[in-house]
């Protein structure tokens, strides 16, 4: 993985890699069994024949890594821990494929676009449902970028701040707790965004804390200094009131107006 690229912060980002310490890395393995054969011999030395001489251009671009939490808009109780493995198009677009964990047994259950406040602001009106804001899951320290030194996520954490993500679950590997589906079954669900404490189910936060050796309140605290930055978004009321336990509001995050 490129750090260089990875932030967009040149040579700042690489002497940093040398003088703080990072923030966590665990593995995240997946829990969905899917039926079916076992790989056989033909098929496996086909794809070690097609890894040497086909291009993997567009995943070899996906470098930035971030696990945060998605709750369904229309079932926000149904909630997932994401894995985004993400390219940096340009400084306003990230394209992400999200996986159930990342280790190689991850199976890809949707995709996410992030775009920045000036991108959303030009989206026609009956577009903008469709795009969560960030703000919550970055102020809160829920969203992550394991392994990253402190001060390169803490710049990433602020190049997002403001910014909005259009986010389609193909897969319940989640299945609200229970059993994931085996298969990747039924329409593609649109996912929110967590926009006050307490709406993350109890423990979803504090297992992937502990899995990943994360500390969100840690990344929360180191982060107050972009509370002023912060804009009031488009989306942050979507599910308020639509979960079974008292919500308290996230410093800094804000309700903008509707038109």
């Amino acid at each position: 993985m490129s750090a260089l690229r990875l932030c967009h912060y040149g040579a700042f980002v690489v002497s940093m890699l040398a003088l703080t310490g990072c923030t966590g890395m665990g593995e995240a393995r997946s829990t969905t069994d899917v039926p079916g054969d076992p790989e056989s011999i033909k098929a496996s030395l086909l794809e070690t024949g097609a890894q040497a001489m086909q291009t993997d251009a567009p995943p070899s671009r996906l470098e930035v890594y971030l696990v945060g939490f998605h709750p369904l808009k229309k079932e926000p109780v149904h909630q997932f821990e994401a894995h985004h493995f993400c390219d940096q198009v340009n400084e306003d677009f990230l394209q992400c494929a999200l996986y159930d964990g990342n280790s190689e047994d991850a199976k890809l259950n949707g995709i996410e676009y992030i775009i920045s406040e000036e991108l959303f602001e030009r989206l026609p009106e009956e577009e903008k449902q469709y795009w969560h804001p960030h703000n919550g899951e970055i102020l809160s320290g829920q969203l992550v970028a394991p392994n990253l030194p402190e001060v390169a996520e803490h710049e990433l954490m602020e190049s997002k701040i403001n910014s909005y993500g259009k986010t389609w679950h193909t897969w319940d590997t989640a299945k609200g707790g229970g059993t994931a589906e085996s298969l990747p079954l039924g329409e593609p669900s649109l996912a929110w965004s967590f926009n006050r404490d307490g709406e993350a189910n109890p423990g979803l936060i504090e297992a992937r804390d502990e899995r990943m050796d994360i500390d969100t309140e840690e990344r929360r605290r180191a982060r107050q200094d972009l509370v002023p930055l912060a804009k009031p978004q488009v989306g942050v009321d979507a599910l308020k009131g639509e979960f079974p336990r008292a919500t308290q509001p996230i410093l800094g995050v804000e309700a903008k107006p509707s038109n």
